[in-house]
């Protein structure tokens, strides 16, 4: 947003996960992330979550010195959920210590008009209102114009979209939304709400037509890893679950997708817009295209996942195990062929 305002020289502090656009991965990252994430996979990522919540422990580390020597005049911040951000109680205590109180806008959206609504604010806070008015002008015109084409379709397929994969956690607050704009339907998830866990009888009874991996906080590239850990034929994925997902509609018929989570659905930005888009055309490709970049989703190589190899120049066995070359996988979006030492495979 605050790019997307022309504000980038006024920029002197960022999180960890700020990565976008690419200028700002070289500003001073002045909040961390406490858990090694890279290195978890889902279910051990929500076990240590739910754990720290329950603690009382933030997920999050705040240089205080080194915000202290930023001397912002505004600072941005968000408590949408208890696992996105840092505490109120811990920003309050941060902002005791400074030397320089600064203005603080708490962004808290649960719709894509109060992502909007947060923009106006912002623009507001550092004088930049047309700016702002223009961008949620443009950015709305975007998604009526979709709206107005999608409701004109006959059949709007069952969607369901999938925040997390190990527990199952279906989308909430806007991304239930942006599913009904693309044309499709989403009633497992929370509109305007906070994501829910769900059960796989759950899933099993909504019988997705569309299913999209979007687990929080996950890039593409990052995405793939965790489907093929843990949907991949050398998972732990109990065998009851796995026939349940191999039963779904949407896997029997081929059209299971994973995307960048970060860019254009998890994060309450600009892009939410570009997020809907996609959407329609993962939902409806034989109406709405993709122009958007080539890394934004992939198609999950079911047949993989199901064990079903084919291409034996691809891979060979090692007594009972397989195993592939990087290229084969790479080639599928699981691996990032770099040899990194946490895959598994």
């Amino acid at each position: 947003m605050v790019c997307a305002l022309g504000l980038e020289d006024s920029l002197v502090g960022v999180t960890h996960e700020c990565d976008y656009p690419e200028l700002v991965r070289s500003k001073t990252v002045v909040v961390r992330n406490v858990l090694p994430l890279e290195t978890m996979t889902q279910s051990q990522i929500d076990r240590a979550v739910a754990q720290r919540i329950r603690e009382g422990q933030s997920l999050y580390q705040i240089d205080e010195k080194l915000l202290a020597s930023l001397a912002p005049d505004l600072i941005l911040t968000q408590n949408l959920c208890q696992v996105c951000a840092p505490s109120g109680n811990e920003v309050s205590q941060v902002l005791k210590a400074l030397p320089h109180k600064p203005e603080i806008l708490w962004m808290t959206p649960h719709s894509l008009s109060e992502i909007f609504d947060n923009l106006r604010d912002l623009g507001a806070a550092v004088g930049q209102t047309d700016k702002a008015e223009a961008l949620i002008a443009e950015r709305r015109a975007r998604l009526e114009k979709l709206k107005s084409e999608t409701s004109r379709l006959e059949h709007r397929p069952r969607v369901f979209c999938m925040e997390w994969l190990d527990p199952v956690y279906a989308c909430g607050h806007w991304v239930p939304e942006m599913v009904k704009i693309a044309g499709g339907a989403d009633e497992i998830g929370a509109d305007g709400g906070e994501s829910v866990r769900v059960s796989w009888e759950q899933l099993a009874e909504w019988a997705p037509e569309v299913l999209v991996m979007m687990p929080c906080g996950f890039n593409l590239q990052q995405t793939m890893k965790q489907v093929w850990q843990h949907f991949g034929p050398y998972s732990s994925f109990a065998s009851e679950n796995s026939a349940t997902f191999l039963n779904l509609p949407a896997v029997q018929q081929d059209r299971v997708y994973a995307v960048d989570a970060n860019s254009y659905f998890a994060r309450p930005g600009p892009r939410v817009v570009e997020g809907t888009e996609l959407l329609a055309h993962l939902v409806h490709p034989e109406h709405f295209s993709w122009d958007g970049p080539a890394d934004a989703f992939l198609k999950v190589d079911l047949d993989l996942l199901r064990g079903s190899f084919a291409e034996e120049r691809d891979y060979y066995r090692d007594g009972e195990a397989i195993v592939f070359t990087s290229t084969y996988l790479q080639r599928r979006g699981y691996c990032c062929g770099s040899g990194c030492r946490h895959c598994p495979y």
